[in-house]
């Protein structure tokens, strides 16, 4: 698929951990636009499992193949980020209706902060439409096996770092 020349989007998302679905999502908007710009968002309300610089690394390693996306951290509106960086589209992933009435609101708010930048929403693949972050992490905390929801080039030391510490 050709992409869209000269056109950058962001997609945004807290990636504790980051999963096959987020995976997915960025190889395919990848595929559409010049440049994608992965932003780990420091979302206040949630208390991570990994730190943003972990967010961040585990993202570069995932994506390392993908020669047009690129890694970044921001704490503050996405709405400004995306002027910052001259991003024409926020990219969301979408799992299930519950999904849309959320980012819905979200891409509305984003677009009166900064009404140069579109929200564009992706629906999960069939086979991802049940995988969360928040799902991984309590599987794995349990000594469930993630194995088919984490990258696995990351997948070792996701697992080592929710595994339950109890034994």
């Amino acid at each position: 698929m050709n992409n869209i020349t000269n056109i950058t989007v962001v997609c945004p998302g807290s990636f504790d951990p980051v999963t096959v679905g987020h995976l997915d999502i960025i190889r395919r908007a990848s595929q559409m636009f010049s440049k994608v710009i992965v932003l780990v968002s420091i979302n206040r309300s949630k208390k991570p499992s990994f730190t943003v610089e972990e967010r961040v690394a585990m993202l570069k390693k995932v994506t390392e193949d993908i020669p047009n996306v690129e890694v970044d951290s921001y704490d503050g509106l996405l709405a400004d980020y995306t002027k910052k960086v001259g991003a024409k589209a926020i990219i969301k992933g979408l799992r299930a209706m519950s999904d849309f009435e959320y980012e819905f609101q979200m891409a509305l708010t984003n677009k009166k902060l900064n009404p140069n930048a579109e929200t564009m929403f992706f629906s999960s693949s069939a086979e991802n439409m049940y995988l969360s972050s928040s799902m991984v992490k309590l599987i794995a905390s349990m000594g469930g096996d993630v194995t088919d929801f984490i990258p696995k080039t990351i997948l070792n030391s996701v697992v080592e770092r929710l595994k339950r510490k109890d034994g």
